[in-house]
């Protein structure tokens, strides 16, 4: 088992590191063909709903790709393809409703989501989610096919569609911003940018569904069906996983609508968002799903009783491999957050004060990564053994405390005047998600402890400290690695001193580590000093 888990760690990784390679350009342009302005702040705004759903069903690792992993297991190809066809009609149905519902009633949810936004940035949001509103109607398709997939020990497919749609986007706005000349009419080229920027989005979308379905045709699983085939106790038990995770997942979600309604008071605030938290999910979603995507599987295999002990030990072992790979990330992230923003983002319409305020961004992002993996995977977790109530309350629990903490760490403005002294700006936005997150973590854990008798959690706590220490000192290295480091400022240069500061900080991680004894990289020490000897 442990071979198959790295093989397909390794086409998972290869896949999603294409795709976050293609997700990296398509910001790069989009920052030099925007920057902060009204365009792509609007565009944060109207993507907001279908990017709701099209991470909430159409992702990797959603909750109906997890579901649908688990729900076909134990299915052959007849009764997948029924399954499949069965689920896809009452999803169909839901979502279309959904969808023109949105197109509809635009103006009203671009005042919902964002009520401070100026006029011209709630005009072309307006525009930009009728455009997008069909998304809503594709994220079931996606989703439901990829977890078919991914069921059927397909993973490439899923891990490099989002390749396609980045290359869509690049290849329009790269014609944007070359067409665009130095018109003095900003207001009609924001229009115009931000309705590209839109269409790109949608048939970006389209082509995840439409690549998927000659693989799924090849599994033999693809069929095209106007009834419900599937009995009904087969359904009632997809919908009581789905539902359950899907709400759970978007409970999650809603967290990110809550950011940006305070953030829409502040010019550029969204923006900023979506770029700082862009450098953060491209290496989160690598390292997430080569161990999220393996270990789902795993966990749906060991949820029997009798081997609770080593789902526990799986449990463990993906908790410090997520804790480790994030501390060092985060450490990263803080550390060189000014070269790294200007490295991706420095060109075109992306000016100092974008890199400014993207960098203080960042640092507050690194300090909260630990939690976000971590929290994914105890997630996970509760999906394999069949329990996704758990997961729902305390993303209820959640969503409450998130938008306690953006009213707090923003101003606390109320209808009494300012309750809370404190305001840091779009910053207290990042400070409020971290807090949440370390608070779903510690929960998930302890209910987590309690289901399945003993997690060893003094064992876990003592680990994570020392991974924090290792984190800190190697965050410090690099710090002053790169500021003693002279090369006359160039991109080659400025990626040259990032690869060396950020590389000789690895291995003094690597090496601490080692020393004090955290689990995986002591076995994966051992691991590489039996192949050198074999060698």
């Amino acid at each position: 088992m442990s071979k198959s888990i790295k093989e397909i760690a390794f086409v998972v990784s290869l896949g999603t590191l294409l795709s976050k390679f293609g997700g990296m350009a398509r910001q790069l342009v989009i920052a030099g063909a925007f920057g902060i302005n009204a365009a792509y702040d609007a565009y944060n705004y109207a993507y907001i709903i279908p990017g709701f759903f099209l991470v909430l069903l159409g992702g990797i690792n959603g909750p109906l790709h997890n579901s649908m992993v688990t729900l076909l297991a134990d299915k052959n190809k007849v009764e997948s393809r029924l399954f499949i066809s069965s689920i896809n009609n009452i999803l169909s149905i839901i979502l279309l409703i959904i969808s023109l519902f949105i197109f509809f009633s635009s103006d009203f949810l671009i005042n919902l989501v964002g009520p401070s936004l100026t006029p011209e940035i709630k005009e072309i949001a307006s525009y930009q989610l009728k455009i997008m509103s069909p998304i809503i109607f594709l994220s079931g398709l996606i989703g439901l096919g990829f977890g078919s997939l991914n069921a059927k020990k397909e993973f490439f497919i899923p891990s490099i569609s989002p390749l396609i749609s980045s290359l869509i986007i690049i290849i329009s706005i790269s014609n944007f911003w070359i067409n665009k000349g130095n018109t003095t009419d900003l207001d009609a080229l924001n229009m115009r940018g931000g309705i590209i920027l839109a269409k790109a989005t949608f048939i970006g979308a389209l082509s995840q569904y439409l690549i998927q379905i000659p693989f799924l045709i090849k599994k033999g699983i693809f069929a095209i069906s106007f009834s419900i085939q599937t009995k009904y106790s087969e359904i009632k038990r997809a919908l009581q996983m789905i539902a359950p995770a899907s709400l759970s997942s978007g409970m999650i979600q809603i967290n990110v609508f809550t950011d940006l309604f305070f953030a829409s008071k502040i010019v550029g605030a969204a923006a900023a968002l979506s770029y700082a938290n862009f450098l953060v999910q491209a290496p989160l979603g690598i390292v997430s799903n080569s161990i999220l995507i393996p270990l789902l599987p795993v966990f749906v295999s060991l949820r029997a009783r009798e081997n609770h002990l080593k789902l526990i030990k799986k449990i463990h072992q993906g908790l410090i491999l997520s804790s480790t790979s994030m501390v060092f990330l985060g450490s990263i992230f803080i550390s060189l957050s000014t070269p790294i923003v200007i490295l991706i983002y420095g060109r075109g319409s992306f000016n100092q004060n974008a890199v400014d305020v993207v960098s203080q961004l960042l640092i507050a992002y690194g300090i909260g990564m630990p939690f976000y993996l971590c929290r994914d995977l105890l997630v996970r977790v509760f999906y394999g053994i069949e329990d996704a109530k758990t997961p729902f309350r305390i993303s209820i629990i959640a969503i409450l405390l998130n938008l306690f903490f953006d009213w707090f760490f923003i101003g606390g403005s109320s209808p009494w005047g300012e309750l809370s002294p404190l305001n840091l700006g779009v910053n207290g936005l990042v400070f409020s998600t971290t807090f949440v997150n370390f608070f779903a973590c510690t929960l998930l854990l302890f209910k987590l402890n309690h289901k399945l008798d003993n997690l060893d959690l003094s064992n876990l706590l003592a680990q994570n400290l020392r991974i924090i220490l290792i984190g800190l000192i190697s965050g410090i290295c690099s710090f002053f690695i790169f500021k003693i480091i002279f090369l006359p400022y160039s991109f080659i240069n400025l990626l040259l001193k990032l690869i060396i500061s950020s590389g000789i900080s690895l291995i003094i991680f690597y090496c601490l580590a080692i020393i004090l004894k955290i689990d995986e990289i002591d076995n994966l020490n051992k691991f590489l000093k039996e192949k050198f000897i074999r060698l």
